[in-house]
């Protein structure tokens, strides 16, 4: 599956879907996001079970900064709407396929049970 572009009208509807998805915040004039970007896409034909989303943070400002994205390329990966991984930095080949087998094999209900902990310690 090729990468989507996504942008502030269709990010959330997009990363609150079932499934995994793995999204690149990224902008034209970064070094590392441009070595980043064929790794991306690598994975992305590997595998098709996966959504792979590029965020152009300079086309999309607002969005970036609500993200309160500080550095990039940024990769974020959320699996049925809950964000489970967020890392500043390009991951190299072997890194990304880890973090994809990582965000396959969790258990999601107990993921789920942790974020509703956590949000019950907050309030």
């Amino acid at each position: 599956m090729a990468t989507i572009d996504v942008t502030e009208k269709d990010f959330e509807t997009t990363v609150s879907a079932d499934g995994i998805v793995l999204v690149d915040a990224w902008a034209d004039w970064c070094g590392p996001c441009k070595r980043f970007a064929p790794v991306f896409e690598g994975a992305s034909d590997k595998h098709e079970d996966v959504t792979f989303a590029k965020l152009d943070t300079e086309a999309n400002q607002g969005l970036a900064g609500a993200l309160q994205i500080q550095s990039i390329p940024t990769l974020m990966a959320f699996r049925d709407g809950v964000l489970v991984f967020r890392q500043a930095g390009a991951l190299p080949p072997a890194a990304l396929e880890d973090l994809i087998t990582q965000v396959k094999d969790l258990d999601m209900d107990e993921v789920r049970a942790q974020v509703a902990a956590q949000q019950g310690a907050e309030n």
